[in-house]
């Protein structure tokens, strides 16, 4: 049974992390082999014989999968597959349902042919001709599951997929369609998927301590989830809100975890002044992509940016749900983890809540 972190005192949150939070390691290995064997299989078998030239060029683990953040028991992730020869982002869209009945058929025939290392179901949609495709991976005797959620995806990073230091005009270009072609089809942030792998680059080498921080605010967001029961910020809004919190408060791969989850609970009872981006693959330096960011970063708040899609405020429009999100942020900063065993309370790292803009750039 796990702990109530409410009364664990702030000097043992990094115990009750260890204790609690961390998944199962021989879990996760196994989970892992057969993750890459069903990417290996999906890209071997999908659309082979098929008339048209699309075919897998990759699948990539996305989600807490692949940034070290998954909780105990529960976890969920993305599976996407990434196909080449697509033309625009808008070929993705109009073909899904096309996509993922192809690869629903291989996951089902892959079911019954492999024993796995772990347990294998494929999860069947309640509605006919359904665009959502979801499979899972558990073991009862561990009580651990991971749920993936597969998305197939335009991949327009294909040329840049071993550059992960590629330069950022080279971005800004691709940045540039996606913007036009959002616009256009007043689908912005329906493509994010498409940019998984610098999502997952922008975690990675993240300190293991930071990793740490965001599966104790993962966690707190579930006990929210659960006892308010109403919509509320995605969950991958408080994530970034970390990532933000350690970066502008800390940057110290050794900080106190107590003092770094107090920030985040600060930011959130502070939504309504939230304006934070990243420029680590696309800045103002575009006109298009420039243009575009200073109408996003205009908006009511909070605006988060995904550091990965510059069309998709993380931190939706759902102000309700932030209002009650905050209101149960108050409610427990004056809870025990954030008293130290002298009772003493932790204060927060000093954090601005929103990034400046940049008013004169040089434009492309």
């Amino acid at each position: 049974m796990v702990k109530d972190l409410s009364s664990t005192p702030a000097c043992e949150l990094d115990k009750f992390i260890r204790d609690h939070l961390l998944p199962d390691s021989s879990f996760h290995a196994e989970a892992r082999a057969d993750v890459d064997f069903i990417g290996a299989f999906l890209k071997e078998r999908c659309f082979q014989g098929a008339t048209h030239p699309v075919r897998v060029s990759r699948v990539v683990m996305g989600g807490s999968y692949d940034e070290h953040t998954a909780l105990k028991s529960k976890s969920e992730a993305k599976m996407v597959v990434f196909l080449n020869n697509l033309t625009s982002f808008e070929e993705q869209l109009k073909r899904r349902g096309e996509f993922v009945e192809e690869i629903r058929k291989h996951l089902c025939q892959l079911q019954d042919e492999k024993p796995f290392k772990v347990k294998f179901e494929v999860q069947s949609s309640e509605e006919p001709n359904s665009r959502s495709l979801t499979f899972k991976l558990s073991s009862p005797e561990l009580q651990q599951e991971v749920e993936f959620d597969v998305q197939p995806a335009y991949d327009v990073l294909y040329e840049l997929r071993n550059n992960k230091y590629a330069e950022l005009y080279l971005y800004n270009k691709i940045y540039a369609q996606l913007i036009h072609e959002c616009t256009t089809l007043k689908k912005e942030g329906e493509f994010s998927i498409c940019f998984t792998d610098l999502r997952q680059n922008f975690l990675e080498d993240r300190a293991p301590k930071l990793k740490n921080l965001i599966r104790l605010v993962k966690h707190w967001y579930q006990l929210c989830k659960e006892k308010l029961g109403k919509p509320l910020p995605p969950q991958y809004a408080l994530e970034l809100l970390t990532v933000y919190a350690w970066e502008s408060g800390s940057r110290d791969c050794e900080f106190n975890t107590a003092q770094g989850f107090r920030t985040v609970l600060e930011l959130v009872t502070k939504y309504k002044w939230l304006r934070i981006y990243w420029t680590v693959y696309y800045d103002f330096r575009k006109t298009k992509v420039s243009e575009y960011l200073h109408k996003m970063l205009q908006k009511v708040r909070p605006v988060i940016l995904d550091p990965a899609d510059p069309t998709r405020n993380v931190a939706g429009t759902n102000l309700l749900g932030w209002g009650l999100l905050a209101k149960e942020a108050a409610s427990w900063l004056q809870s025990s983890c954030f008293r130290n065993c002298d009772t003493c309370h932790v204060g927060p790292w000093g954090v601005p809540m929103k990034v400046e803009i940049p008013q004169d750039c040089v434009l492309l």
